[in-house]
């Protein structure tokens, strides 16, 4: 087997922290198994049984019982028990505390199998590779295919009520917001395993839409919900970057080589500081607009103003810094500039979008109860002048070559999107219907965008682009395209599951002290493990001289 690149401390620091955790996990199993074979069944009443939640357990037990913290455990043991006593109890192999957190270790190794396979996917010879090629009637043929049995297997009317209205309106519902994730997604994914270059500006359309989405629902969270916890925010950035630091520290990658993640992650932060600040006003109409005005000129002053960007975000350089190892004569913020500045407003219209969104639901309420003559008239006007809108957009800007295109893009970007809007929720059964199958890939966005790197495509070079695809099938690249398809979504979503038990675990959203607790522990034991992987580098260097 040969191995790409040296081993860094990182990684060296990964394998000794999930060898342990692999063998405890192990151990808790054949607890497991010898408490059941020789306790009765009549008489399996322990509370801490936790296995027996593996088959009988629904989601939201699991999480109740999960969700005190660090190892919680399933009797009710004090949340303040120190987590320098859980890990104790984990070096030690303590039966009890095994059993308690069988379903943690289970979650934790197969996190990390899965990294491993990552590995050895894009870091090792053991598989094999191959080139892209793109024929835009098979790229078509697929796409409309997928659409086609999407339809006949998944189609779905969904009857929610409305939070605001308590009608069916379901204006921009999340069902539908899911499905279009999920559409987009999978044009972006066969955009890049098939390097269907002349799609590249609907792609650009594609990013400014899940941005826009970023602006959109997390305000409507902030807005409504009013939680700006220290347990909220770290779920938030938890979800967008907890499977990337792992890929980050498995694969010697940068941050920016998953460029979505640090965009989400800036925007994110942008909404939940916009609303965060004074959010007692939030109320008052007048603040939200000084609030977005704020907004924009922020944008402007860090994007528009020359020389401006590099002096605010040069300290940052450290984590949003890359090069592409095919070329050196970038400077390591260009990556940076392009994918931030590229949708740098989009996410304020979503903002916008989404303070508007009870008005614009009241408007429509009224809109179905109207006269059918009158209805009509305004629908039919709606949909002419979105269309022609959108093929005013279409022909003069869409049609552009790519460099120019990224220029008019970050002005124009909305325009799409509020054409797709329109259309898609014109009427009240359109707007109700979706296609599940793409709601549930449209749920595992995140985790389908990074795996592809890896596990779908390969670069087989530490911060290396993806130009070439993982070989399983050699010398036959349609039934290649399906077995690697299989596995790459399995594992997506797989992780995606993963992300969020283990996210229940850690993260406990009513105790913030134990959430504290398990911070500092997280950075002390990372800390110690790193050390020691350095130690373990160093040390053959040392020995020799």
């Amino acid at each position: 087997m040969v191995i790409y690149g040296p081993l860094t401390p990182a990684q060296v620091a990964f394998f000794i922290g999930i060898v342990p955790i692999f063998g405890a996990w192990l151990y808790s199993e054949y607890l497991d198994h010898r408490k059941s074979s020789s306790v009765p069944k009549a008489g399996r009443s322990s509370d801490i049984n936790l296995a027996e939640l593996d088959g009988t357990a629904s989601e939201n037990d699991r999480a109740v019982l999960l969700e005190g913290g660090n190892f919680q455990s399933v009797s009710p043991r004090p949340k303040t028990t120190p987590v320098a006593s859980y890990v104790f109890r984990f070096l030690t192999l303590e039966d009890t505390f095994l059993l308690e957190n069988k379903l943690t270790l289970r979650a934790m190794s197969e996190f990390g199998a899965l990294l491993i396979y990552f590995y050895l996917c894009d870091r090792t010879n053991i598989l094999g590779q191959s080139e892209k090629t793109y024929n835009r009637d098979l790229f078509l043929f697929l796409y409309f295919l997928l659409i086609i049995v999407s339809a006949i297997t998944s189609f779905k009317i969904h009857n929610d009520k409305s939070p605001f209205s308590g009608k069916s309106i379901m204006y921009l519902n999340r069902h539908q917001t899911e499905e279009w994730k999920g559409w987009m997604q999978v044009l972006f994914l066969m955009y890049h395993y098939f390097a269907a270059k002349e799609f590249y500006n609907g792609i650009r359309v594609f990013i400014a839409a899940y941005v826009w989405m970023t602006g959109f629902g997390n305000f409507s969270y902030y807005y409504i919900r009013k939680d700006f916890s220290l347990a909220r925010f770290i779920q938030m950035m938890w979800r967008l970057n907890f499977l990337v630091l792992f890929c980050c520290t498995v694969l010697n990658n940068s941050y920016m080589l998953y460029y979505i993640c640090p965009m989400h992650t800036l925007f994110t932060l942008m909404v939940y500081g916009a609303l965060g600040i004074f959010h007692k006003y939030n109320e008052h109409g007048t603040v939200i607009a000084v609030k977005f005005l704020a907004c924009f000129l922020v944008v402007i002053l860090i994007w528009e103003v020359p020389g401006v960007f590099e002096v605010f975000w040069s300290p940052f350089t450290f984590l949003l810094g890359y090069r592409d190892p095919a070329s050196n004569t970038q400077s390591l913020l260009h990556e940076w500039h392009f994918r931030s500045g590229l949708d740098r407003y989009i996410w304020i219209i979503g903002m916008i979008y989404a303070y508007c969104h009870p008005s614009v639901e009241r408007w429509m309420d009224k809109l179905e109860e109207a006269e059918i003559k009158r209805r009509i008239i305004i629908k039919s006007t709606i949909v002419i002048t979105s269309l022609s809108i959108g093929y005013l957009w279409w022909e003069f800007i869409y049609k552009l070559p790519k460099i120019t295109y990224n220029k008019y893009h970050p002005y124009t970007s909305w325009i799409p999107i509020t054409v797709y809007i329109c259309i898609r929720n014109v009427t009240q059964h359109f707007r109700c219907y979706t296609l599940t199958l793409f709601a549930w890939l449209g749920k595992i966005t995140l985790e389908t965008y990074i795996s592809q790197i890896h596990i779908w495509l390969r670069s087989g070079i530490p911060d290396g682009q993806p130009k070439l695809l993982l070989s399983l099938i050699p010398n036959y690249p349609l039934l290649n395209f399906m077995l690697t398809s299989s596995i790459y979504i399995a594992v997506s979503y797989r992780l995606f599951e993963l992300t969020n038990t283990l996210k229940s675990t850690f993260v406990p959203t009513k105790n913030d002290k134990r959430l504290a607790h398990n911070l500092v522990a997280a950075m002390v034991i990372g800390s110690i493990v790193y050390c020691i992987g350095l130690v373990l580098l160093k040390l053959p260097a040392a020995m020799v001289t």
